[in-house]
C-alpha cells in the first residue's frame, strides 16, 4: 500500500481529471478538513490529508427505470434534431441517483424534453444550486438541478459545468418558472451567469457586496456577529486547534 502524502508535500501533488470513461475522477487533494492553509483552519483537522474525486461516466445498465429513461431522452431529442451525445456528455449513476450532465447550450432542449414527453414527465423543478470545483480546470462551475416527475414518482439530476472565465448558463426559467429565484441564489452565491434570467439580480447579499461567497476561493475571513454584550470573531480570527 503506498503511502498518503504528507500534508507538507501535497501542493507537489496535482490532481488532473481523467477523461469522460468509467471510474472515480481525481480533480484535487485537499489537506485539512475544509482545505484551508494556515490558521484559518479551526476544524481540528490539521493534519488530514484526502483525494477529492468526482464520479465518472457509468455504463449500462444503469438500473431501475435509469435506462428507459436515458432510451426515452435520446430518442425524444433525436426526434427534435439534437443528439443525444451532443447534448449530454456523461450519465452517472452514484449512489443509487441518476445525474446527466448537460452541455449548456443544449440544457433548455434536454429540459422541455424531459417535462412535456408523456414517458418522461419530469413536470417540477425542484431547484438550482451551484457548487465550485476550482481545480476542474476548464469545469470549475457547476450548477445543479434537481427535477421530479410527480406522474411517473422518479427524480433525477441535472448538472451543467461551465469554466470560470466563462461562467455563462441560458436560464430554465422558461420551463421551470420556480427556478427564478434559485438561479438568482446561485448567481449571487457562486458567479453562474443565467443569459436570459428575467431579473438576475443579487437575492440575499446586499447589491454591491463584492464577490460570490460559496465559492472556494473566496476568503474565509468574515464580519464580526455582534451580540448583546459579547461578540463572536470572524473565522479566520478565532482559536486554532492544531
Amino acid at each position: 500500500m503506498s503511502e498518503a502524502p504528507r500534508p507538507d508535500q501535497a501542493s507537489d501533488v496535482v490532481a488532473t481529471p481523467t477523461g469522460t470513461g468509467p471510474g472515480p475522477v481525481p480533480i484535487d487533494i485537499r489537506t485539512g478538513m475544509f482545505g484551508v492553509h494556515g490558521s484559518g483552519d479551526t476544524s481540528g483537522f490539521g493534519g488530514l490529508v484526502s483525494t477529492v474525486t468526482m464520479p465518472g461516466a457509468s455504463e449500462r445498465p444503469y438500473g431501475g427505470w435509469f435506462d428507459e429513461v436515458v432510451d426515452v431522452l435520446a430518442e425524444v431529442l433525436e426526434e427534435a434534431g439534437t443528439a443525444f451525445d451532443d447534448a449530454v456528455e456523461r450519465v452517472v449513476v452514484d449512489r443509487g441517483e441518476l445525474t446527466l450532465q448537460v452541455r449548456r447550450e443544449h440544457i433548455l432542449t434536454v429540459c422541455r424534453a424531459l417535462r412535456d414527453d408523456q414517458d418522461l414527465r419530469f413536470e417540477l423543478g425542484l431547484g438550482v444550486s451551484g457548487v465550485h470545483y476550482p481545480h476542474e480546470v476548464g469545469r470549475e462551475l457547476h450548477a445543479v438541478y434537481s427535477l421530479c416527475s410527480v406522474t411517473h414518482g422518479r427524480r433525477l439530476r441535472l448538472e451543467v459545468a461551465v469554466p470560470d472565465g466563462d461562467p455563462h448558463i441560458p436560464t430554465t426559467v422558461p420551463v421551470y418558472p420556480g427556478h427564478d429565484w434559485h438561479e438568482r441564489e446561485t448567481w449571487d452565491f457562486f458567479g453562474i451567469v443565467f443569459d436570459g434570467h428575467p431579473g438576475l439580480a443579487r437575492i440575499h447579499m446586499p447589491d454591491d457586496w463584492p464577490g460570490h461567497p460559496q465559492r472556494k476561493d473566496y476568503p474565509l475571513g468574515g464580519i464580526p456577529v455582534e451580540y448583546k454584550g459579547a461578540s463572536v470573531p470572524p473565522p479566520d480570527e478565532r482559536r486554532s486547534f492544531h
